[in-house]
């Protein structure tokens, strides 16, 4: 690394040389590293190809079951979500034991360990949602129900300040991972006044097609509003709007 003087500075890349600016310093350096074509071929780097094709197989197959989620993640996932997720789902093609290094796949792999994965990492679900509940999937019926049993909102729920009322999420997605498709349910609760001192009980139910042939993943998320002259308006709080995978169903 160089430190570049005089009174024009450069930026970008001139022959083997590249030039930055980093920390309020403008830098150059000579370019350095293994030719690409030399990782492409040589059996040496034969282990860097294997793991670059799985992390990238990692990388789409989050991506895909973003896609899936998109109506739920818009609404309290962090900025983070991408790697961690690519980082989650890398961890379950690793564990295909069928297929061999460099070629295993989502679809043989592990996709249970994605279960307690959190889409906000600022706000765990259990640190919020600490009501009595059971999470429910019927593959054969493609219904999922999240029962909670009756509560004092103003006890048992956490007050968030600004915050009128709170709402809980359920969706329920099958992903094709093979085809880059998938179906999706998602329903929200009704608006419970945090000051109330009591709630019956909530059931909420989501639905997908009946024998669903993919992996189905079940996500539950609380989200708290504000209430101003009549509308209901979502508190954009990282802190305490989680969201997670409950459950993993395999075919």
């Amino acid at each position: 690394m160089a430190r570049q003087k005089g009174v024009i500075k450069l930026e970008g890349r001139v022959g083997d040389l590249s030039f930055y600016r980093s920390g309020g310093q403008y830098l150059a350096r000579e370019k350095g590293g293994v030719d690409a074509d030399r990782i492409k071929k040589d059996p040496a780097y034969a282990r860097t190809r294997e793991n670059g094709s799985e992390f990238g197989r990692a990388g789409k197959a989050g991506k895909e079951l973003r896609n899936a989620l998109n109506e739920v993640l818009a609404r309290g996932a962090d900025k983070k979500v991408s790697n961690r997720l690519a980082a989650a789902m890398l961890k379950a093609i690793q564990a295909d034991a069928t297929n061999r290094r460099g070629e295993r796949t989502v679809q043989d792999g592990n996709l249970s360990l994605l279960k307690g994965f959190e889409f906000n990492a600022a706000a765990p679900l259990e640190t919020i949602l600490k009501l009595s509940h059971t999470v429910a999937f019927d593959r054969a019926a493609g219904t999922t129900q999240l029962a909670i049993d009756a509560f004092n909102p103003s006890e048992e729920v956490p007050q968030v300040e600004g915050a009128t009322h709170v709402r809980f999420i359920l969706a329920t997605a099958a992903v094709d991972f093979g085809n880059q498709s998938y179906e999706v349910d998602v329903v929200d609760s009704v608006d419970i006044d945090l000051t109330a001192l009591e709630q019956e009980a909530v059931s909420m139910n989501s639905a997908i097609s009946a024998d669903s042939p993919h992996p189905v993943f079940i996500v539950v998320g609380v989200e708290y509003h504000q209430l101003v002259n009549g509308s209901m308006y979502p508190l954009q709080t990282k802190t305490h709007n989680p969201m997670a995978i409950v459950e993993v169903d395999r075919v």
